[in-house]
């Protein structure tokens, strides 16, 4: 009985090993392509965020059209915006007050602009927010375009999804009938939690009131 062995020539497994080596790199390429064709999605700043010396977390949403922050909670309950200039206005609650004001998206960047109320004050500056990344919000605030400082703030709640309880800001009279009917769901997407004082921003009456 004739044996026959499998001979494989050194050319032969050189071209093969060439080929697959050649094979691998066009796959290593293709994914490759595919990675770089996926956009990079900008981070979203609305949500619960915890400012940097931790006494207040602030919550951001999209107000028609517009980014606005209000205290969602405090570390020392009961707080008074006693250093507001307007006398009328240092008996009411810190808690709900508007702090982000009106913030508009910057063009051609991952940035909103507008103005930021410091209760510590009573005064407001000209400021922007931007996400450093999924968890981390940059806020600035300038007087008078100089004397700028500016912290960081922690995520503590994720993205704010919108709808259309977000143009309750605008004020219109279907605003004002959506208003008064019984709020179930808002621009959080999801009825008001038990221990949530604020819910959903846009339905504030100092947020509607100053984005009208």
């Amino acid at each position: 009985m004739r044996r026959f062995a499998l001979i494989r020539s050194p050319k032969a497994s050189t071209g093969l090993k060439l080929m697959l080596h050649r094979h691998r790199n066009v796959v290593i390429t293709a994914a490759s392509v595919v990675l770089l064709a996926v956009p990079a999605l900008a981070a979203d700043p609305t949500g619960d965020w915890r400012v940097a010396d931790g006494v207040a977390n602030i919550r951001v949403a999209q107000c028609g059209g517009s980014m606005w922050g209000v205290v969602a909670w405090e570390k020392q309950p009961g707080g008074r915006d006693g250093n507001n200039p307007d006398v009328s206005k240092r008996s009411r609650p810190t808690l709900g007050m508007p702090i982000l004001l009106d913030m508009k998206k910057k063009a051609g960047a991952d940035s909103w602009e507008g103005q930021v109320y410091n209760a510590k004050d009573g005064q407001t500056y000209s400021s922007s927010i931007t996400p450093v990344d999924t968890d981390h919000l940059e806020i600035r605030g300038c007087v008078l375009g100089f004397l700028c400082g500016g912290e960081t703030w922690t995520r503590v709640a994720p993205p704010i999804p919108s709808s259309p309880a977000n143009s309750m800001a605008k004020g219109t009279k279907s605003n004002a009938r959506t208003a008064a009917a019984p709020q179930t769901t808002g621009s959080v997407g999801a009825a008001k939690k038990p221990g949530d004082a604020v819910g959903d921003i846009c339905l504030l009456g100092d947020v509607a009131r100053l984005a009208h």
